[in-house]
């Protein structure tokens, strides 16, 4: 299990406004500059997958976070979203406790 300081906390949301794009935020990655803002951001959205990432293999699993949030964002409609196993299969290796 990685320490708390070598993984990084993300969450994939839904925005609640008009067009309900999904997003992603990678909370411990934030500066005092964006911080209050992504946050708020992310808690006035609907939780689709959070969780946390291994420092070590950060890059290519911000990869797959992204590229998830663009297949959601690419779905039609309200019942746009992936099955819980679907996030373990295409995150399982880069999650970490």
């Amino acid at each position: 299990m990685a320490p708390v300081d070598h993984k990084t906390m993300f969450e994939i949301y839904r925005e609640t406004d008009y067009n309900r794009a999904f997003r992603c935020v990678f909370f411990t990655d934030l500066d005092e500059h964006n911080r209050g803002k992504e946050i708020a951001r992310a808690a006035a959205g609907e939780t689709v997958f959070s969780g946390f990432i291994a420092d070590e293999r950060k890059p290519a699993a911000r990869e797959a976070i992204e590229g998830i949030v663009d297949d959601l964002n690419a779905m039609d409609g309200d019942d746009a979203c992936l099955s819980p196993g679907e996030y373990q299969r295409r995150l399982g290796e880069f999650l970490v406790p």
